[in-house]
């Protein structure tokens, strides 16, 4: 039954070739997200691991994370933790620079966010080259969190972003793999 399940979310995602770039597939979850069923579908799939379990916080990667991070962690009865660009959060920040292909960038969360010992999940929606989500792992440890696990809808794992979290120690849990990048 899972199995068929996540066929049908598959079938559900919007892929644009040559976006952004020429060479790249572009997996497009907002037909996904428009898609009731599907999206309903998607969030109890990233839920059910985790019911039941002691959640305190499910952390969404900016912009498609806040969406399903959000989902999720209403089903959780949990709180929300946007991981945000760097200048977006109006109070206190706590930060942490990446890189890039071509150059870095920073996230941040704010100062009273998560505290010592809460644990963690943190949602998005596509893992590809897992940057940003180190950057958000180290970002949440650094401030005392424990990761349960990272969740995403797709994974590319030919780009190698779940594995780089595995490596760090972290759970992930997909949906989905496409290949390419």
């Amino acid at each position: 039954m899972e199995a068929r399940r996540h066929v049908a979310l598959k079938e559900s995602i919007r892929s644009i070739p040559d976006y952004p770039k020429p060479g790249i597939i572009f997996r497009d979850i907002t037909t996904l997200l428009s898609d009731p069923r599907s999206f309903r579908r998607a969030v109890d799939s990233l839920v059910h691991p985790f019911a039941g379990g002691r959640i305190d916080q499910v952390a969404g990667i900016e912009a498609r994370g806040f969406i399903l991070g959000g989902a999720v962690a209403h089903q959780l009865s949990t709180g929300f933790v946007p991981i945000r660009k760097k200048g977006k959060l109006p109070h206190k920040t706590v930060s942490m620079a990446y890189a890039l292909e071509y150059g870095t960038d920073e996230i941040e969360i704010h100062v009273d966010a998560v505290k010592a010992g809460d644990r963690v999940i943190l949602v998005d929606d596509l893992i590809a080259t897992g940057g940003t989500a180190t950057a958000a792992v180290n970002l949440l440890r650094g401030m005392g969190a424990e990761i349960v696990a990272a969740c995403f809808v797709i994974d590319l794992p030919e780009i190698g972003g779940a594995q780089r979290l595995r490596d760090l120690g972290v759970p992930v849990r997909t949906l989905m793999e496409f290949e390419g990048h």
